[in-house]
């Protein structure tokens, strides 16, 4: 006999890394207007996707105020490294609760209005196709009319493929700026960064970024290159100098 899994097994997250997302969805904007995700998502820019809905009392605001920390303390731009999208998991939730909470959450971030951090809605089928694809599981209890939802966020990379899952309430700043590094794969960021990048990785148990040891000796070998280049650089003109002086000498 099936019997249906509870709450708790329901949200649950299956990390589907490395998949694409359905770029044919059809959601509905913050005007009520039909788009697919190909037309939201950004074909140069990662995208950091929640799943969430308007009425939920606690959890889903807690999601994404972290979010909206972590990510303003980055040295990253929204709309130039990356743009953020959150989609309703309740078919109920419209496009007027929609703006509402965008312009919340703009405000969270110090951005502008038209900043790129699309708030979308959807159907149940839409929506459950997007969730699928990233492997977040929910489901509605009727008893409470409320959502059982995991707390995460995914980063795509720009082709909307699933990069990274970060997970709870709390987005660490650094762990938000290497996570839009390694989606973007290389389109984003200076050499140095990238250099700092190979020196952190993601911990799967922990799921957090830590000090890659290895990373970390390249780090300071090109530290150590670079204060050697600098050293040769200063010992010739050290040289030249002392040259120049004693040619210019007279007995």
């Amino acid at each position: 006999m099936n019997t249906p899994p509870s709450a708790l097994e329901a949200a649950d997250i299956s990390e589907k890394l490395g998949e694409p997302i359905p770029l044919d969805t059809e959601l509905l904007d913050e005007r009520g207007q039909r788009v697919t995700l190909g037309q939201v998502l950004s074909p140069d820019r990662p995208t950091i996707l929640t799943l969430a809905y308007f009425r939920c009392p606690m959890l889903c605001s807690l999601v994404l105020k972290g979010l909206a920390k972590g990510l303003r303390e980055t040295p990253l731009q929204l709309g130039k490294d990356y743009d953020v999208l959150t989609l309703s998991i309740d078919p109920r939730d419209t496009a007027e609760a929609a703006t509402k909470w965008r312009a919340r959450y703009l405000q969270e971030m110090g951005q502008p209005e038209q900043a790129p951090w699309r708030f979308l809605t959807g159907s149940e089928a839409q929506v459950r196709k997007v969730a699928n694809a990233v492997g977040f599981g929910y489901m509605y209890d009727k008893s409470s009319d409320q959502y059982a939802h995991a707390a995460a966020a995914m980063v795509l990379t720009p082709g909307g493929g699933v990069s990274r899952y970060l997970y709870g309430v709390d987005f660490p700043s650094m762990d938000m700026r290497l996570a839009i590094l390694e989606a973007a794969q290389g389109k984003v960021g200076t050499t140095l960064e990238r250099v700092i990048l190979s020196c952190f990785k993601y911990d799967p148990a922990t799921r957090r970024y830590g000090f890659y040891v290895f990373g970390f000796l390249r780090l300071w070998w090109l530290v150590g290159l670079l204060m050697v280049a600098l050293l040769a650089v200063l010992i010739r003109r050290t040289l030249r100098r002392h040259a120049s002086e004693s040619g210019g000498r007279t007995t």
